[in-house]
């Protein structure tokens, strides 16, 4: 049947408020079954959602289709909510009164994200010019500056003192060199080399990187591979960076004597389609972390360049990861866990056919 097959959660009660549909999505939406919603009152099982029985109500009264103005939260038998637009319809047949209504959801929590990696990725784009511009005249004459103190350095050969200023102007320049490099690299990224990618032999060797950190601190990694999943195509190296930094941003955020959770997995729910290419499910990577959280002010800031909440940090490097994901037409997002920590979640193209196309042509 159609609607069991659409990604839209879709109920349909009688005129008496009785469950008589309950497609796969709504199950999935709401954590109710099939065998437990039919033959239910709608009212009953949905008591708490007071602006779904509201609208729902009304169009059964009224007989008129009636839409949400504002996102509802959706909650569910669990803890989980779900942000959902609205629509009920009145169910006519061709010669009765109504017989009841059609009441749709529409999930706007992948909207909300991707609205979000869109202002995210203008802002970016906003700086490119100016970054571009910038990195270069700055380079250039700090090029000269370090020249200039190593020269000194040589001339003042013997004078300890002296030559600690050198030395630290030395330091600097160098910093703000990597500084300027990762300005580049944000503004003009380097073209992708495509592979096949195992991701969770990938994961697996940056946390062996980063295993003298997390034992220092006493750190417990988790892992909670799908080994079912097959490889994906990317680019190797821009990937061995971007979970570097979100595996390290995770240590550095970690406690000690904490843990550290990495999944992996095939997320059916959302779909990637470009013109031209099938679409294809996600494969997500999620990393959470038992830290201190972020604030909702964060999550609004933390892909802005320059802004950091570490004291040794520059502010470059989360906006260098999402123009990786972004480049494998992934995903990004950071994720307050009520139970404390930050969650982020990676979602990559588990087949991707335009970049595939790539391969194969520069085979």
């Amino acid at each position: 049947m159609i609607l069991e097959n659409v990604d839209d959660a879709v109920i349909a009660i009688d005129q008496q408020g009785e469950i008589i549909f309950f497609n796969s999505a709504a199950q999935h939406y709401t954590g109710l079954s099939e065998k437990q919603s039919l033959g239910q009152s709608f009212f009953q099982c949905f008591q708490w959602q007071e602006t779904l029985c509201y609208l729902s109500r009304t169009t059964l009264d009224e007989g008129r289709s009636i839409s949400s103005h504002e996102a509802i939260t959706l909650r569910t038998s669990g803890s989980q909510q779900r942000q959902v637009s609205v629509t009920v319809s009145p169910m006519f047949s061709t010669t009765d009164p109504q017989q009841g209504a059609v009441i749709v959801l529409h999930d706007l929590t992948q909207v909300r994200s991707l609205e979000e990696a869109v202002r995210h990725a203008d802002c970016l784009a906003m700086i490119d010019t100016m970054a571009a511009g910038l990195a270069h005249e700055i380079k250039n004459p700090l090029g000269g500056i370090k020249g200039s103190a190593q020269l000194l350095q040589t001339e003042l050969e013997g004078s300890r003192d002296l030559q600690e200023y050198t030395q630290l102007i030395i330091r600097e320049t160098e910093r703000i060199n990597r500084i300027i490099e990762e300005l580049l690299d944000l503004s003009h990224p380097r073209k992708a080399r495509l592979e096949s990618i195992n991701i969770g032999q990938l994961l697996v060797e940056i946390v062996t990187l980063h295993k003298n950190t997390a034992s220092n601190h006493d750190i417990l990694f988790i892992w909670q591979l799908d080994p079912s999943i097959p490889e994906i195509t990317g680019d190797r190296d821009l990937l061995m960076r971007l979970f570097l930094n979100l595996i390290k941003n995770s240590c550095e955020a970690t406690t000690d004597k904490n843990k550290i959770t990495i999944t992996t997995n095939i997320n059916t729910e959302y779909h990637l389609s470009l013109p031209g290419t099938r679409s294809t499910p996600m494969v997500q990577i999620s990393i959470s972390d038992q830290g201190s959280g972020i604030s909702a002010i964060e999550l609004e800031k933390i892909f802005t360049p320059f802004y950091t909440t570490k004291t040794a940090g520059n502010g470059l490097g989360l906006p260098i990861c999402q123009n990786i994901v972004a480049d494998h037409d992934g995903l990004l997002q950071f994720i307050d866990r009520p139970e404390g920590g930050t969650q982020v979640k990676v979602s990559l193209p588990l087949f991707h056919n335009r970049i595939t196309n790539e391969i194969d042509k520069g085979k």
